[in-house]
């Protein structure tokens, strides 16, 4: 009788665990997939976000939002998806319980501002590198100072500039129009220019120069 009793047992757990697996199985083919879609916006201006990242955790996948912030990507119900984007903050969002063959929202996204410390970059790590490097500095003594002041004094450059020759550059002009002169003249008689107003007043003009050259001198 007892070989019978735990023969029948047996059969009994046999039969309700391929029942449970039966059961689990039907359950899982029947798991409801949805189709998450929709646009991720800024919640300051309403423009769209691009390049956000919607990151299911649990299951290891995910979707990007394109130039227009849109997105689309396979989701199951309950599934919780992680929205984030360079410059805003963090946000959640979970799949409800919907029959749905697809689910689409509008997503918002608040701007995050993060205000960094101030970073000043100096040449030398340490205060100690910087002095060492000041008081090795080669400085020009009283004398050169002196001297490249007076070197570099605006009264002294203009009058060398006013005693300084023509330049070769100045001499290729003058020679260059001069030529152009001839060529347009030669088949012109010479004019008279004792009575032209321009050549008296460039004649004048650079004997008051020369006088006072030679004042300055």
């Amino acid at each position: 009788m007892k070989p019978f009793f735990k023969l029948f047992t047996w059969s009994i757990i046999v039969l309700a665990s391929f029942l449970i697996g039966k059961v689990n199985v039907q359950a899982q083919g029947k798991v409801h997939i949805v189709q998450f879609s929709g646009l991720v916006l800024s919640g300051d201006d309403g423009q769209p976000v691009v390049g956000a990242t919607l990151y299911i955790p649990k299951a290891g996948r995910g979707g990007v939002t394109n130039e227009y912030g849109a997105f689309s990507m396979p989701t199951l119900v309950g599934d919780s998806i992680v929205i984030t984007a360079i410059g805003f903050k963090k946000r959640f969002y979970k799949i409800p319980n919907t029959t749905d063959e697809g689910h689409s929202v509008v997503i918002e996204l608040k701007t995050d501002t993060t205000t960094l410390p101030i970073v000043e970059v100096y040449p030398y790590p340490t205060e100690e590198l910087f002095k060492k490097a000041i008081l090795a500095l080669d400085l020009p003594d009283e004398d050169q100072q002196k001297q490249l002041a007076k070197n570099f004094d605006p009264v002294a450059l203009a009058k060398m500039t006013q005693t300084l020759g023509a330049s070769s550059e100045m001499n290729y002009r003058y020679i260059t129009q001069q030529q152009l002169n001839y060529t347009t003249n030669r088949y012109f008689s010479p004019t008279w220019t004792f009575l032209d107003p321009f050549r008296w007043a460039q004649f004048i003009k650079s004997l008051k120069k020369n006088k006072n050259n030679n004042k300055k001198k």
